[in-house]
């Protein structure tokens, strides 16, 4: 029975019930955590051999250059045709990075406050900056603008990616709008893949602002959880066609294809964009960790291979989605006290409750043990205006630990929703 049909005494009743349940789980002392999209030691464990090409005794990098040693700022050869191939972009539209990209992505933000982009005034001269940031979305992304001061402004996702018409609009007429943050394949945390028509639109953007840059983080570009995935189109490619190639830069890495805190990330950008970064990036650093480029390089040899490997985490974790989602479909959905989706890749599951709900509903759960993402933390500054979305996590818990935090999740969820109704 739908939770808003029940009369007074009935939703008192179900309360009760539901109180008693978890007090029995917060007896249990229970500690499970799914505050991060982490791989599990399984997914870890799929890369160890890596660990081991170098026994060979061979550290050179096909142009010779020793990898133990300085030089080659934007990446080995052989590194940059692999990583190239991931994201989309030609060798000489690429720069290797160390371990993470957000990292590259904080430094790309940093350069343009610094330095300006191509010519262009820096933005620490501009006043007042600002971007667009679709919610929900990356916790991690809302962090770096706000470190730098700039104002976030909400832009609602669809079906189909952000909403292209807000985004057109206010990028036409404001040109304080430096950039946007973008995950377009399986977004952060909703698992949307942007439409054909989203990444043409993006890609024929015409700002105000000549610096504006969209910031496509493509972390999941490969992360899939299904035999038939959605491909999303080539950005970099659509904006050349629209002659408009200098608005994108695209960020990747191999965090949750290898080891998230030893992979390598990469930076993709049209080549004039590309040249101008290289001479900013050079005045800090030598180089980033060639051997770890070779490493990567040797343990997949092509990006064929790196896609093969990444079934192996498919079959690893897709079971995990399923978890949740059938938990959801068995507990909540007769209830009408939640949505959330079905993603086809990434590592979310976006979960909205009723509005109002969503700090209560963590609380709840934090209390009696599961460590959930903070309620908010998917919209910039930590404030969800209708406080009803939840980012979860199910790739790092062991089987048996996700289907017991579920459990009380979905309790939680009934807990709270009841209390809400109750003092309306």
């Amino acid at each position: 029975m739908n939770l808003s049909e029940m009369n007074k005494e009935q939703l008192i009743g179900f309360k009760n019930e539901t109180e008693a349940l978890y007090n029995d789980f917060k007896a249990q002392g229970l500690c499970l955590n799914m505050s991060r999209g982490n791989p599990c030691k399984e997914q870890l464990e799929l890369s160890m051999d890596m660990l081991s090409v170098f026994d060979d005794g061979d550290f050179m990098s096909e142009n010779g250059i020793d990898v133990r040693n300085y030089g080659l700022l934007d990446g080995i050869p052989e590194a940059k045709k692999l990583f190239s191939d991931m994201i989309g972009v030609n060798e000489h539209e690429v720069i290797i990075f160390g371990n993470s990209s957000l990292n590259a992505m904080f430094w790309a933000v940093q350069t343009a406050f610094n330095k300006g982009i191509l010519g262009e005034k820096p933005w620490s001269q501009c006043g007042k900056v600002k971007f667009l940031c679709p919610v929900p979305g990356y916790d991690r992304h809302f962090k770096v603008t706000e470190f730098f001061g700039i104002e976030m402004i909400n832009i609602p996702m669809t079906a189909d990616g952000p909403d292209m018409d807000m985004i057109e609009k206010l990028v036409a007429e404001d040109d304080s709008i430096k950039g946007i943050w973008c995950v377009p394949q399986y977004s952060n945390p909703d698992g949307i893949s942007y439409s054909d028509e989203t990444v043409k639109r993006f890609a024929a953007l015409k700002p105000a602002a000549k610096d504006f840059r969209i910031f496509w983080d493509n972390a999941y570009c490969i992360h899939h959880l299904t035999d038939s995935p959605t491909i999303i189109l080539n950005i970099l490619d659509e904006a050349k066609k629209a002659g408009n190639e200098d608005i994108v830069y695209i960020f990747g890495s191999t965090s949750k294809i290898t080891f998230p805190g030893a992979g390598v990330a990469v930076m993709g950008a049209s080549q004039k964009n590309v040249e101008e970064l290289k001479k900013h990036l050079g005045i800090s650093i030598i180089s980033y960790d060639k051997m770890n480029q070779l490493r990567h390089v040797k343990f997949f040899g092509t990006f064929k291979n790196m896609c093969e490997h990444m079934k192996k985490h498919m079959a690893i974790i897709a079971p995990k989605f399923e978890i949740v989602c059938q938990t959801l479909e068995k507990e909540i959905a007769p209830l009408g006290i939640g949505s959330w989706t079905k993603p086809e890749g990434g590592y979310f599951v976006s979960f909205n409750a009723l509005n109002g709900c969503a700090k209560r509903i963590v609380q709840l759960c934090s209390e009696a043990g599961v460590t959930l993402t903070g309620a908010g933390a998917t919209f910039p500054y930590g404030v969800d205006p209708d406080d009803k979305n939840i980012r979860i996590a199910p790739t790092y818990p062991p089987v048996d630990e996700l289907k017991k935090a579920m459990e009380l999740f979905v309790i939680c969820v009934k807990l709270a929703s009841a209390e809400k109704l109750l003092a309306e």
